[in-house]
């Protein structure tokens, strides 16, 4: 059974940072791209960045360009990303997910899903 368990989520204010963790357990990680998404409320989910799954490439959206920082573990079968001088626009729940290229920016492109982690920005 395939899990993808977020971590690292909270409430930081603006121009703060945050690091987001996920675990990957009952898949082989180091043959998949990893992707995270993130959903406001009221609002479609949408691509935030992806890595491949040997970590040389990445992929991000361009509203986190420079102030988001996506990297892997294959040993601990986990996925980071570091979030830097965040908004409250950044505010979402925030969903890994593994795919078959990170190159693919849709949803349905990704096989499998974590629960997500809050993350609130505010004052």
């Amino acid at each position: 059974q395939v899990q993808l368990v977020e971590s690292g989520g909270g409430l930081v204010q603006p121009g703060g940072s945050l690091r987001l963790s996920c675990a990957a357990s009952g898949l082989t990680f180091s043959s998949y791209a990893m992707g995270w998404f993130r959903q406001a409320p009221g609002k479609v989910r949408e691509f935030v960045t992806a890595i491949s799954a040997g970590g040389g490439f990445t992929n991000y959206a361009g509203s986190v360009v420079g102030r988001f920082t996506v990297t892997r573990d294959n040993a601990k079968k986990t996925v980071l990303l570091q979030m830097n001088s965040l908004k409250p626009e950044d505010t979402a729940v925030y969903y890994c997910a593994a795919g078959r290229t990170a190159q693919a920016m849709g949803a349905s492109q990704y096989d499998y899903w974590g629960q997500g982690t809050q993350v609130t920005v505010s004052s």
